[in-house]
């Protein structure tokens, strides 16, 4: 089966705007669009607005953090989707960090694990209108009696949902995440995914999670891409990239807990991590940037000519991706339409 194209979604433009584009992306080839929440506006209006416009593509949260949501919202907001876009929604969840979770929502940054997988939990339970029952060491569904107005009782979904196993998509870093996620999720959405070391930096956890997954799921989608442009002369584009690199991999978190950093080392680049870090929190972004190697823009992204391109897409299959996770590097819709066509084509052919 020919790996799906999914997409970030953009609104920088203007969200009608980039909606209207989105429409036009699906006839050339898009499979999915993600949509982003961090602390901008709430992702489910906008995925609600999608799936009033598109036909066919799945309309993913990308990501809605976990603690700014009780399980059982997460569940009914997914179902809410899933109905509107008949049966087009994939949950997307991650643990955003305490930097937006403390300083917007004002919510403790605890345990980010166990309460993914409880909420996994509750969500199926959600979904399956069983009436949910939850006593687990993060969420007590009903609140025990000993707690609040002792009026609480186990309630089922009032609606029937479209499916009662909606997609989860997890967005995950660390050793213990990703090997939660191999073991519950749908699928995966890793950071700085490189198909040479994907199996030293990912592989083990990858084994441990998926060596528990119930046999009876299907397998785990793991997407991962990068910028896109197909054509002679475009190397240089690779560039555009590196602002983002030097701000994750410098300047995200703490000096000594900086998953990026950890994942840009663990993939071959340790002195180039060191070094960018330095340079970023001493100030010097552009520094930075220059330090990221020419060598990991060229396996980070699928910039190049058509025969480069087919090579890296053969090389993330074979890792184990089976659906693109990109973003079109063009000035224009128009443009953007055609490089989404020409990849289409090039997935379709591999």
């Amino acid at each position: 089966m020919a790996m799906k194209i999914s997409m970030l979604l953009s609104y920088a433009g203007g969200f009608k705007e980039a909606v209207a584009e989105v429409a036009e992306l699906e006839k050339a080839g898009l499979d999915q669009i993600w949509v982003p929440e961090a602390y901008s506006f709430d992702a489910p209006s906008a995925m609600g607005y999608l799936a009033a416009r598109t036909e066919r593509i799945t309309i993913a949260s990308g990501i809605l953090p976990i603690y700014s949501r009780t399980p059982t919202l997460l569940a009914m907001t997914a179902a809410g989707i899933d109905y509107l876009s008949d049966g087009r929604c994939m949950l997307g969840l991650g643990a955003s960090g305490p930097q937006v979770i403390e300083g917007f929502h004002g919510v403790p940054y605890t345990h980010p694990v166990p309460r993914m997988r409880e909420i996994i939990e509750i969500c199926r339970q959600v979904w399956r209108r069983e009436r949910v029952n939850h006593d687990g060491r993060h969420y007590q569904i009903p609140l025990p009696q000993n707690q609040g107005t002792g009026l609480g009782k186990p309630l089922k979904l009032i609606n029937h949902p479209v499916r009662e196993d909606i997609p989860i998509a997890i967005a995950s870093l660390g050793e213990k995440s990703v090997a939660m996620t191999a073991e519950l999720a749908d699928a995966w959405l890793p950071a700085f995914y490189t198909a040479r070391a994907a199996d030293a930096v990912w592989g083990d956890a990858l084994k441990q999670g998926l060596a528990r997954r119930d046999p009876g799921r299907p397998p785990l989608e793991i997407y991962a891409g990068g910028g896109v442009a197909i054509g002679s002369g475009l190397e240089a584009m690779r560039n555009l990239a590196r602002p983002q690199i030097a701000l994750y991999v410098g300047g995200m978190g703490a000096r000594q807990k900086n998953f990026y950093n950890q994942i840009f080392t663990r993939s071959g680049y340790g002195d180039a991590a060191r070094e960018i870090q330095d340079l970023y929190l001493s100030g010097d972004k552009k520094g930075a940037e220059a330090a990221i190697p020419d060598t990991y823009l060229e396996e980070n992204s699928l910039i190049g000519e058509e025969a480069f391109v087919r090579d890296r897409l053969q090389a993330l299959q074979e890792s184990g991706v089976t659906a693109l996770n990109v973003g079109f590097m063009a000035q224009t819709s128009a443009e953007r339409v055609k490089i989404c066509e020409r990849l289409r084509n090039l997935v379709d052919t591999l």
